[in-house]
């Protein structure tokens, strides 16, 4: 019989020497609740042309089924707030992918977790994941204490705003479990839900992700509807308009991961300078960027349709 709470303590430590901001534990177990919501926001069309997010339906719900003998899910947050954004001249990309990678970055200090806790209990069995594979992560954040989901369906913790990554890891062993988020602090505030400027963010704590810029501009592979003509506001790739709105990220603070960090170029590219770039150019500046997901046919295809 392992000490369920003496372990607890020492992953949280050490996943907060590895960089996490915040890390919660709660019991492996079928999300109830989320399978009557994702049914509905599915059946609704909300994941427009992502639809990969229709397959592995009851995984999405029970992480017994990621992973054999499951029994608690370790919940994490990295920040990723720059220190400095891009200047206003300049089509915007969503800070989350100013630097690396975030999957490479987390998935090895994840792995060095792992390790960890394998030294510290014994023989544990699990798999970690990083918005790569059918994991509700925002739910298992919300069971596991570190923060709620405000109206724009992002996880808000009252100290840090919504400007983290999150991960998960899934394990067979029990550990003493952090009570649920409970307390949404958004309170009457809509200031995401007016800022949204295609009207994504649906007054019932819904985001119809087919309206999402971060879809048309990410997620899209066909052309973007006129429809959203002049509604991107400069957004290229991704938008934080949501969150830079939200009172709560007037707690952000800089990160301190130097493979967050921008390449040098990219806070000093103006709008003409994207207007004219080059694949050389894109293959350099976003050597390592998760901003290669959308090719540089399709950042082409963005910045025209915004310019």
């Amino acid at each position: 019989m392992i000490n369920s709470k003496k372990y607890s303590n020492l992953i949280k430590q050490e996943a907060k020497r590895l960089g996490f901001e915040t890390c919660g534990i709660s019991k492996a177990a079928f999300l109830e609740k989320e399978a009557s919501n994702l049914e509905k926001w599915l059946k609704s069309g909300f994941h427009g042309q992502m639809a990969y997010m229709e397959n592995h339906f009851d995984k999405r719900l029970d992480p017994r089924l990621l992973v054999e003998g499951a029994k608690s899910v370790i919940s994490l947050s990295f920040n990723y707030f720059p220190k400095e954004i891009q200047s206003s001249d300049s089509y915007k990309i969503a800070k989350y992918a100013y630097g690396e990678d975030y999957h490479h970055i987390i998935k090895s200090k994840l792995k060095a977790l792992t390790f960890f806790i394998q030294d510290t209990i014994g023989e544990v069995n699990g798999r970690a994941f990083v918005d790569s594979a059918p994991v509700l992560e925002r739910a298992w954040a919300e069971k596991s204490g570190i923060g709620w989901r405000g109206k724009n369906s992002l996880l808000i913790q009252k100290n840090r705003g919504s400007f983290f990554f999150l991960a998960q890891l899934i394990l067979d062993v029990d550990i003493e479990y952090d009570n649920p988020f409970k307390t949404n602090h958004c309170g009457t505030c809509t200031k995401c839900i007016d800022a949204c400027p295609t009207n994504a963010i649906l007054p019932s704590n819904t985001v119809d992700g087919s309206k999402c810029i971060s879809y048309f501009t990410i997620e899209l592979k066909n052309e973007i509807p006129t429809s959203v003509k002049e509604k991107f506001e400069d957004w290229m790739f991704g938008c934080d308009i949501c969150q830079d709105v939200c009172p709560w990220n007037r707690f952000s603070k800089p990160h301190s991961e130097e493979k967050l960090n921008p390449h040098p170029d990219l806070l000093s590219i103006t709008k003409n300078d994207w207007e004219e770039i080059t694949e050389d150019v894109f293959k350099e500046v976003f050597k390592k960027s998760a901003v290669k997901r959308t090719k540089f046919t399709g950042l082409l295809r963005n910045i025209n349709f915004i310019k």
